[in-house]
Parts: structure tokens; C-alpha cells; sequence
């Protein structure tokens, strides 16, 4: 597995990703959440991606780079405000083999160079302890309303300074 993370390649986002993006949306919603989350929620949140006109604009307003893996999308971050991760979305395919770390790392170091003390993020139960490894510490927890559907998802907080990539 190491051998294909040094492979994962960065670069930013384009609108003709859009189509792309959405797809990898809806299915990692799909396929990697279900341990916590029901199907109604999954496809209340997945909805999201069902104007992908809006879906790529809501992309294009943010700072969204993107990750691939031999020439294919592997998945996106997105950086709000240069110090909240909007989204962040690995391909099932793609998952274990660094493709969030590699995303929310060039994520952290694009908001530090930006000024950014912290780093802030709300995560879903499945991402909770990704985000815990990667040194986020939770605040509080949070329930969304996407239509008549009910999602939980933990707010997070890490700082950026220098003692904070000594770690």
C-alpha cells in the first residue's frame, strides 16, 4: 500500500470534474457509511450531488483540489474560508490507501500557508475517527436536517501552528 501512496497525485479542480465528482460522492456516501448511518439518510445526504449543476458550483466557490491514483479520480477535499474542510470524499476503491490523509494534509498545509491557526471540520460518525487520528480534537455534536432526515455529525477543531506538525 505504500508503494501506491507516494502515486497519489494532487491538482485542482476543474469544472468538467464535476460529473466525476458527484458520482464519487453518492457512491462513497453509498458504500462507506453504512455501519452508520440508514439508507434513508444515505440517500438524504448523497441527494446533495443530484444537481450536479449546483454540486459543481457549491465545488467551483470553494478551494477543492483533487486526488488521483493512476490517472483516475481517487477522491476531493474541499476548503472553505482557507480553514474548514467542506467535504472530503475518497472512492471506495481508494479507501486505506492514503488518499484522505494525502487530501486533508495538502488541506492543512494550503490553510497554514493561508494564516490559518486551526483547522476545523464536521465530520460524520464514519470519518470520526479519521479525523481523531490525524490529531482533530471533537467539540460538539450536531444534528442536520436534509429534508425530513436526520443526520448526527461531530464538530472538530486542530490547531496549525508550529507545535502542531511537530507532532
Amino acid at each position: 500500500m505504500g508503494v501506491k501512496a507516494r502515486r497519489i497525485a494532487l491538482r485542482p479542480f476543474l469544472p468538467a470534474d464535476t460529473a466525476v465528482l458527484a458520482a464519487l460522492f453518492r457512491t462513497s456516501i453509498e458504500e462507506l457509511t453504512g455501519d452508520d448511518y440508514d439508507v434513508d439518510q444515505q440517500e438524504a445526504w448523497a441527494a446533495a450531488a443530484d444537481d450536479e449543476a449546483a454540486f459543481g458550483e457549491r465545488l467551483a466557490g470553494l478551494l477543492t483540489l483533487i486526488a488521483t491514483h493512476e490517472g483516475q479520480v481517487a477522491g476531493f477535499v474541499s476548503l472553505k474560508d482557507n480553514e474548514h474542510i467542506e467535504m472530503l470524499y475518497v472512492h471506495p476503491q481508494a479507501a486505506g490507501m492514503g488518499v484522505g490523509a494525502a487530501l486533508c494534509e495538502a488541506a492543512e498545509t494550503l490553510a497554514r500557508a493561508r494564516g490559518a491557526k486551526a483547522m476545523s471540520v464536521d465530520a460524520s460518525d464514519s470519518a470520526l475517527g479519521f479525523f481523531q487520528q490525524r490529531g482533530y480534537a471533537p467539540q460538539q455534536r450536531n444534528s442536520v436536517s436534509l429534508g425530513d432526515v436526520w443526520l448526527a455529525n461531530t464538530s472538530m477543531k486542530k490547531p496549525l501552528g508550529a507545535e502542531a506538525r511537530m507532532q
